[in-house]
């Protein structure tokens, strides 16, 4: 039974293990890098088209690889040294990044060309997301894994605060395109952490490479890995119930933030400096969230309530802000939004992970990336980018939001996995 100081310390994992706590600060740092051209994407692709569309568009077109090739690269990494695969893939994302920058500095930028880089961002994700969530486990441990994926959730929105705050100085000083140039430096800091990272190889890493023998023999047993992945996860029970509100929830909730450069300059009448301030408002209320659900959450007897509050919550707090024109008000809701958002998701993340048998976690995290940012981007954001030029952008955030509150109000009632968990 842990200790209540125990309990309520969300920084204590950082302590206990090195392996994370190097991991943890080299994500972190690289996480702002990622976020200042999240927002400098968004923020060019609106000025080159003018177009809520093309937004949308952007923001999709990454996603596309996930949806095609995540549960084949979840395949992999159950088989593979998820270590170097993220040594590798965030090597990639480098080289991404400065491109990006090198085509915007010397003025060749265009839409095709975002979408082309944002399809390679989205091919390296694909194996990126699930090596990464999946190895958490191997630096912490069974016990420590759930503070450790909110502690890695409030590293990420505490970078959703730095980052877009960051990036709109550097787009009112120096120009959009050092927001990617930064981007990747920032990568270094990662890439610096990773290679000081020392895992023992998985066993079945010596088996791979003995009956592996070409690229055939490779997608054909990741076909069948991540045919095998799918049936496992679709079988009833707790897992598979979780795992259908947050497909929904990611579908419906987390595209609205797509639409936040259309909801800043249209809605709201702010520049690029106010759009960046609209993303950290959301990034300081997930860092919240995150901090609870590491700290005085992470041991707490009725995770599954808590989940299901946070899964109300959130679509409820989105619905108030698609039609609010105060700033101050845009600010508070967001906020709250923000730490909804985030508390379901590392509740989530964590519940699924310790419910799945660990031979199959590459692939739950897999789909848990496929849904988040592949389907989420690729559907969600591109549906929304669409109806949103039809019915405009705030009617396009309500309904989804109120679709979403049906969704978890449904859960609540007719599933009762949340009683369990």
């Amino acid at each position: 039974m842990p200790t209540p100081a125990r309990s309520s310390n969300p920084f204590r994992v950082l302590t206990r293990h090195r392996n994370f706590r190097i991991f943890w600060v080299g994500q972190t740092l690289s996480q702002v890098g990622s976020w200042m051209q999240t927002m400098a994407v968004g923020w060019l692709s609106l000025q080159l088209s003018d177009s809520a569309f093309v937004v949308g568009l952007v923001a999709s077109v990454g996603a596309v690889p996930i949806v095609l090739f995540s549960m084949h690269a979840g395949a992999f990494v159950d088989h593979g040294d998820r270590l170097r695969l993220v040594r590798v893939t965030q090597s990639i994302l480098l080289a991404q990044a400065a491109m990006l920058w090198l085509v915007t500095i010397t003025g060749h930028v265009s839409v095709p060309i975002l979408l082309a880089l944002a399809f390679v961002q989205g091919l390296c994700s694909a194996v990126e997301i699930p090596a990464r969530q999946s190895m958490i486990i191997q630096l912490v441990g069974r016990e420590d894994l759930q503070p450790a994926i909110a502690l890695n959730s409030s590293g990420f929105n505490l970078a959703r605060v730095v980052g877009p705050a960051i990036g709109g100085l550097v787009i009112a000083r120096f120009g959009i395109a050092w927001c990617f140039g930064l981007n990747a430096l920032s990568f270094v800091a990662v890439l610096w952490g990773l290679m000081r990272i020392r895992l023992a190889e998985p066993p079945v890493e010596k088996t791979v490479r003995l009956t592996v023998t070409g690229v055939h023999d490779l997608v054909a047993r990741s076909s069948a890995g991540a045919a095998e992945g799918l049936r496992h996860l679709a079988r009833p029970g707790p897992v598979r119930d979780l795992l259908a509100l947050v497909t929904v929830g990611a579908l419906l909730g987390g595209p609205f933030l797509t639409l936040m450069p259309v909801i800043a300059r249209d809605r709201l009448g702010l520049g690029a400096g106010g759009y960046g301030s609209l993303l950290a408002t959301v990034g300081v209320g997930g860092l919240l969230g995150a901090l609870l659900v590491a700290g005085p959450l992470s041991h707490a007897a009725n995770k599954g309530r808590i989940l299901m509050t946070a899964g109300v919550a959130f679509p409820t707090l989105l619905l108030g802000f698609a039609y609010t024109t105060t700033l101050v008000m845009a600010y508070v809701l967001l906020f709250a939004t923000g730490a909804a958002m985030i508390t379901f998701n590392a509740l989530s993340n964590g519940v699924l992970q310790l419910l799945v048998e660990e031979k199959y976690r590459g692939r739950l995290m897999a789909f848990y990336s496929l849904v988040f940012v592949g389907l989420s981007q690729a559907v969600g954001s591109f549906a929304l980018g669409a109806l949103a030029s039809v019915v405009s952008a705030p009617h396009a955030i309500a309904g989804s939001a109120v679709v979403l509150i049906t969704a978890s109000l449904s859960a609540v009632r007719y599933s009762d996995f949340w009683r369990r968990v």
